[in-house]
């Protein structure tokens, strides 16, 4: 995979406050970065200092490349970006409004018609083209902001909070348009919907206080959950307190928990393994009949507050 984003000890202080504070990390072709961390945590701050919009206090970053501070036409040309709120002229209409980014990106004449055509279908706004952007849905003005950004086909994409404001059918759409681009692009979302994470990421980072807390794949950030790998089962007709004992007994098992209104008991497996085969075969090796059993895969909202509480306390410790 191509290196298509690099960012080294990136840092921005306004003040005695440290919004980014030596943020380091790349994204190749082919990635998706989820961008993850509370309000405050310096996500979009970090944003726009790759898109040039802001300026880094220190820290380098490259895009395509090209550096951002040297070199920041080449990076503005390699990159779509889809800022916070989705600003836009509210008396354009998405038709000018494109057109007009068309004008900026040096897009001219059957190319200029193509490119404009292309994202207002991929973006599906078509049928909004011509209406004032001022009376448009919050979801329809994100939609026309994301246009934007894939107007010239760039190989890197920003996305701060894509699809906010969208109902669950206009979010299915956009992650479908988002999966089908990722193949030949490097993607950044920044994002605090967590059902994201396996939606759209194949890599995630986590920011909390300035500062990374976590870097790796989806499945790495929800095995650090406790309740991952843990297996819930219901057994017919069992003695709650004998079946709590002969599990404590196992010594694949940490910890039993009994479920509330009869639904059974959950098991926290040792280290973290896969144990419902293995305990199925227990179960039934003593002659209990199993109602139900199914694996918890691990709860990313459990994991979000331990690794962002964790870096951050009650208040941020910069400001």
């Amino acid at each position: 995979m191509t290196l298509r984003i690099e960012i080294e000890d990136l840092a921005k202080h306004f003040g005695a406050i440290k919004a980014v504070d030596g943020v380091s990390f790349s994204v190749r072709k082919g990635e998706v970065l989820g961008f993850l961390g509370p309000n405050g945590a310096g996500k979009s701050t970090t944003m726009k200092m790759i898109t040039g919009f802001l300026a880094p206090t220190r820290g380098t970053v490259r895009v395509c490349g090209h550096d951002v501070l040297t070199d920041p036409i080449s990076v503005k040309a390699c990159l779509g970006y889809l800022p916070e709120g989705a600003p836009a002229y509210a008396d354009m209409t998405p038709d000018g409004f494109l057109r007009f980014i068309a004008d900026i990106r040096g897009l001219t004449g059957a190319d200029k018609k193509r490119a404009v055509a292309s994202a207002a279908d991929r973006a599906q706004i078509k049928t909004v083209m011509f209406q004032p952007i001022e009376t448009l849905s919050k979801g329809y003005k994100r939609r026309v902001g994301l246009a934007q950004a894939i107007l010239h086909n760039p190989p890197v994409l920003i996305l701060d909070e894509p699809t906010d404001g969208l109902d669950p059918n206009q979010k299915y759409e956009v992650r479908t348009l988002i999966n089908e681009m990722a193949h030949d692009k490097a993607i950044i979302i920044s994002t605090h919907i967590l059902e994201e994470v396996h939606a759209l990421c194949t890599r995630n980072v986590v920011i909390a206080n300035g500062q990374i807390q976590f870097d790796g794949t989806p499945s790495q950030l929800e095995a650090m959950s406790d309740y991952h790998n843990a297996v819930c089962v219901s057994v017919a007709n069992i003695d709650g307190n004998a079946f709590t004992a002969f599990l404590n007994g196992l010594d694949f098992i940490a910890k039993v928990e009994t479920l509330s209104a009869n639904r059974g008991f959950r098991i926290y497996p040792s280290n973290g393994r896969q144990i419902t085969l293995e305990l199925a075969q227990v179960i039934r090796g003593n002659g209990w009949e199993i109602d139900s059993l199914y694996a918890e895969n691990g709860r990313l909202d459990e994991v979000f507050r331990t690794i962002t509480m964790g870096a951050t306390g009650s208040l941020r410790s910069s400001i």
